[in-house]
């Protein structure tokens, strides 16, 4: 505390702490008119907001490097600059500085990127933004309500991809095993029902087959994903109020409540 104390009475830190929030203040305004001028020209909405996450993400490269150079050339010594920096990072900027390497280890990584479809600390939805401390979602009902979107947008700590298992439905193989289940009397013909479901969700779901065997050849060099059987199958299964027919296939996430509607 009396280091604390010692450091706001320095009139040395406390014109190097002006001068970083002059830089910030700086590049916050560069990077907003360019922003702005960006939002003039033709672009289609994928290559705006492209456009415009390079330019922040610039402005941060350049802000941090502003910092470095700052620091180090003032204070002389590299532990003096540790120091302060550990004494910071207890104090107040744990959050930020884990948010903030959080964020490149996202850029660097890629658990996941724009337009994937991710679950992480029980919040499910489609991602839709990544930024220094946080990253956004378009949030999803669970898959008993189809998986669709509720409308609403999430921001997620970019710390918690070091906190919480990550579950993403698109990375490496971008389809899922979806199964549908039917229960029939056993005075019924459940075995006719069962070859024709077979060509039912065959009709509706084998296309998929071929695209998904080609992904999992893809992503076999990188991630161990070994499937013997890529189409449609429907299991028989007895319980006590009868025959249990469950459909299983191969689906795109995103279109999932589309194919168990039309079977």
């Amino acid at each position: 505390m009396a280091f604390i104390n010692d450091l706001l009475q320095d009139r040395f830190w406390i014109s190097q702490v002006l001068l970083s929030f002059i830089i910030l203040g700086i590049i916050l305004l560069i990077t907003r008119l360019i922003n702005r001028k960006l939002a003039s020209f033709n672009l289609d909405n994928n290559q705006l907001y492209r456009s415009r996450k390079t330019v922040n993400y610039i402005g941060s490269i350049i802000f941090v490097f502003a910092l470095i150079f700052i620091w180090f050339r003032r204070v002389g010594s590299i532990s003096t600059f540790l120091g302060l920096f550990s004494a910071g990072l207890a104090v107040a900027l744990r959050d930020i500085i884990v948010n903030m390497v959080g964020w490149l280890f996202i850029i660097i990584r890629r658990p996941f990127w724009m337009g994937d479809r991710i679950e992480i600390n029980g919040q499910k939805g489609d991602v839709i933004d990544i930024r220094l401390f946080q990253f956004s979602l378009v949030q999803l009902y669970d898959s008993n309500k189809g998986g669709q979107s509720t409308g609403s947008i999430i921001d997620i700590p970019n710390r918690f991809i070091f906190q919480y298992p990550l579950i993403n439905d698109i990375k490496g193989f971008a389809y899922i095993w979806n199964e549908l289940s039917i229960v029939l009397t056993f005075e019924s013909d459940w075995r006719q029902a069962k070859t024709d479901f077979s060509a039912i969700v065959d009709h509706h779901a084998l296309r998929f087959s071929a695209d998904a065997e080609q992904e999992v050849k893809n992503a076999a060099r990188k991630y161990m994903i070994y499937y013997n059987n890529f189409t449609p199958i429907v299991y028989t299964t007895v319980e006590p109020s009868g025959v249990n027919l469950t459909m299983r296939f191969l689906c795109d996430p995103r279109t999932r409540r589309e194919i168990e509607n039309n079977i």
